[in-house]
């Protein structure tokens, strides 16, 4: 079997990712419609506004039979995340440049003992990774969900009332929460029933908990958005960083990422979570003189899933995005199939509602939503999960890691995988050439890194969400 580092990944990385648009699917054998459905208009309300939750609420407010209402509670949110979107994905969401901060087209990687290998030579003078800020790419994706006629409500979900038996009939939902008014910040108790909800409110989903959709570990991310004078800037005008090590992760990696005039610093895990602050300190240390002389204008910390949930559909309730675990292991990538998740999810059930005329069942949106989405994306998943298993688990893999980067065969499947979510062609030769590679990498690896530090949390380390 074929076994590289990022090649092995891109053999799985989602090479049925372009569907055709569930609008121009097979149709759906019709069910009983609802007497109601005659009269009225059946309400979708879409919890959580960020790229799951906006490119959902922008497929239902397309669809005259549908009322679309779209729940956020803090308009002007920034999420702390790397903010790094592929460039398909600058197509498929149309994606305007103004959007996107930095083209991101070279890559530092630097290993535990500081050998640095730049990537990025084999991008086209046309390709890149988009870097954004989240307040300004959420917005946009709102935005443009409003403007097809969804209906936005700034305010937090607290509670959701679920029928016994939601599963085997029309019984609507009621949802509680608390609107927020311009100029106040006490919310105004009210609620609101409804006949389907999509849960996109992030990992600590209340749509989650309310549908008991069961609980899932979890990384805890650490940012610090530092300005930096521009002479230093200059640096990262088209360049990220990333740092390995088991000074700024056990299990991930530390990371600088070019923002609009400033620069994204963070790293994140899971199995040492109350050691993230020293984790950043390092990492902002692993940094040194690049960043030097910058001042913190922003410190963000924010969960993200390790895995799916167990359930991700309770009668008409559906998860998508980080609600739903979708973020993958080795990468953390979790922006793109945050709005591919939403927007499929959409499609599938604006398809089995036959234009507003009938509600779907859990079964149905399961074999469609569900089944499509885990054929495309469920081998990324536990291909990345390997590979971060067995190249962030200790510094001499970390060495082995950065210095398979080095292999231009390695860069240009990295980049294809990543930029267009599919693959681009992978060489039998290479691979068996890079079989070798890997080995005589571990090898080295393991005689030069120094051991990893110990740590122990064994409460902290059986939390889940």
């Amino acid at each position: 079997m074929k076994f590289s580092l990022l090649a092995l990944a891109s053999v799985t990385a989602s090479a049925s990712a372009f569907a055709p648009s569930a609008f121009t699917g097979k149709t759906v054998k019709s069910g009983a419609y609802s007497a109601s459905s005659l009269c009225m208009k059946y309400k979708v309300a879409v919890v959580g506004g960020g790229p799951s939750g906006a490119c959902a609420a922008e497929i239902f407010a397309q669809e005259k039979g549908i009322d679309t209402v779209l729940f956020e509670r803090k308009l002007d949110n920034a999420k702390p995340c790397g903010g790094a979107i592929p460039l398909c994905m600058v197509g498929e969401f149309n994606i305007p440049e103004t959007v996107v901060d930095r083209k991101v087209r070279k890559m530092n990687l630097v290993s535990p003992t500081g050998v640095e290998v730049s990537i990025g030579s084999t991008l086209k003078p046309d390709e890149y990774i988009g870097m954004c800020r989240r307040e300004i790419l959420d917005g946009y994706l709102r935005d443009r969900a409003i403007e097809y006629g969804a209906q936005i409500v700034n305010g937090l979900v607290t509670s959701i009332d679920i029928p016994a038996d939601h599963k085997v009939s029309e019984n609507q939902y009621t949802i509680h929460y608390q609107e927020y008014q311009e100029g106040s910040s006490a919310g105004v108790p009210k609620d609101m029933k409804v006949d389907l909800i999509v849960g996109a409110d992030g990992a600590n989903s209340r749509v989650a908990k309310a549908m008991d959709a069961g609980l899932y570990n979890f990384a805890i991310a650490f940012q610090e958005r530092i300005k930096i004078p521009d002479d230093k800037m200059k640096f990262y005008e088209e360049m990220a960083e990333m740092y390995v090590g088991d000074d700024v992760s056990p299990d991930f990696y530390g990371w600088v990422f070019p923002k609009y005039d400033h620069v994204g610093v963070g790293t994140g895990t899971v199995v040492n979570r109350p050691a993230i602050k020293q984790y950043q300190k390092a990492i902002r240390d692993r940094a040194g003189d690049k960043i030097a002389g910058g001042k913190i204008i922003k410190v963000e910390a924010h969960p993200i899933p390790e895995h799916y949930r167990p359930r991700r559909v309770q009668g008409r309730i559906a998860l998508v995005g980080d609600a739903a675990g979708y973020v993958t292991k080795c990468s953390g990538e979790g922006i793109y199939f945050a709005a591919k998740s939403g927007r499929m999810a959409a499609e599938e059930i604006v398809r089995l509602m036959e234009g507003g005329k009938r509600l779907p069942t859990q079964a149905e949106i399961e074999k469609t939503y569900i089944k499509k989405y885990d054929k495309a994306y469920g081998p990324t998943y536990i291909v990345l999960d390997l590979l971060q298993k067995v190249f962030y688990s200790n510094n001499g893999a970390r060495e082995a890691f950065v210095e398979l980067c080095n292999s231009k065969y390695v860069q240009q499947v990295t980049f294809d995988s990543y930029l267009y979510k599919t693959v681009q062609g992978n060489n039998p030769l290479d691979d068996l050439k890079l079989l070798g590679e890997t080995f005589g990498a571990l090898i080295k690896g393991y005689s030069i890194a120094q051991p990893d530090a110990e740590y122990s949390n064994p409460v902290e380390s059986q939390k889940r969400i």
